[in-house]
């Protein structure tokens, strides 16, 4: 009878100890990983220089967390030419002081932001079993959802008037212009977050400004009734963030859940977007924070991306 079950025994043994060594490592060490992706996208008129944006987002500060802010605050030797926040700097209500303190170099360079559902309110525990089966399945979310009844408030008041201070232009349902330096004017066109079903395109319709050097489109979730409204009003470029590139991903395989109708084939990274006949370049940020209740990550390490945005060849 023994011999009949050693096998089995040893595997389930060796399962048990693959699987807590994975959790190790998500939780103890990828999730400190931080990373700098660099991305080349032809948007520019041609014969303009390249311009370098710095996009950060899903910083989901929580209190302690020093690596995450020394990493951070190292960004601005990158000196990027201007820098796109896209949303979820918090996961603690108390992390306001230290989101700005991680983000202070950087608020020091021209900017713009939006804000997504965990800068309004605090994360909710939740089954991660339960989440994951939820958006495999298709049976949450995938049109955004109200705030849960009772959800946390966070100051989100407090970090809008730290990056306007700052000179950074928020972006929630409008438009706004930076100026460069160099005499350069971008035009970003953004909304407010379709997670929590916070956007309203009628308020900002009517496609790029056409007297701007290049003119961008900024959400913090990148659902597709967003996409296809600014790729067919003709924008060259959508930054997003949200997915979190999808957090626990498969090796060789690529993330299981988006967490917005996007498909997974474009969880994170650069890709294309089609609509109305038109393409836009889409680039989606797989973040540097996570949840407060889930602080792991498998196959998708935390980062930032470096933009250099080239002209057009055609």
């Amino acid at each position: 009878m023994r011999a009949r079950y050693r096998i089995p025994l040893k595997t389930a043994a060796g399962i048990t100890a693959l699987g807590a060594a994975c959790v190790g490592y998500a939780a103890g060490i990828e999730v400190r990983s931080f990373r700098l992706r660099r991305v080349s996208v032809p948007v520019l008129p041609r014969g303009m220089h390249p311009l370098r944006v710095l996009q950060v987002s899903d910083i989901h500060m929580v209190g302690g967390q020093r690596k995450k802010q020394r990493w951070l605050r190292d960004l601005a030797g990158l000196r990027p030419d201007f820098v796109i926040n896209t949303g979820d700097n918090l996961s603690d209500p108390e992390g306001v002081p230290e989101v700005l303190d991680a983000l202070g170099p950087l608020m020091e360079f021209p900017g713009a932001y939006v804000f997504g559902s965990n800068d309004y309110y605090g994360p909710k525990l939740r089954n991660p079993a339960k989440y994951l089966l939820e958006r495999a399945s298709g049976r949450h979310g995938l049109n955004g959802n109200p705030p849960a009844v009772g959800a946390i408030h966070n100051p989100w008041e407090d970090l809008r008037d730290a990056f306007d201070s700052a000179g950074w232009v928020g972006l929630s349902n409008t438009r706004g212009r930076i100026k460069l330096p160099g005499g350069q004017e971008i035009a970003l066109t953004g909304l407010d977050d379709p997670h929590i079903k916070r956007d309203r395109y009628g308020e900002v319709a009517g496609g790029p400004e056409t007297d701007a050097d290049v003119s961008l489109a900024v959400v913090h979730a990148p659902y597709l009734r967003v996409l296809d409204a600014f790729t067919a009003d003709g924008y060259p470029l959508v930054l997003a963030g949200h997915t979190h590139g999808g957090q626990l991903c498969v090796p060789f395989y690529g993330a299981l859940v988006t967490n917005c109708d996007i498909d997974t084939d474009r969880v994170k990274g650069l890709s294309t977007h089609r609509a109305g006949g038109r393409q836009s370049y889409l680039h989606v940020s797989a973040g540097c924070g996570t949840n407060r209740y889930t602080p792991v990550r498998f196959a998708c390490p935390p980062e930032a991306t470096l933009l250099t945005l080239m002209p057009r060849e055609d």
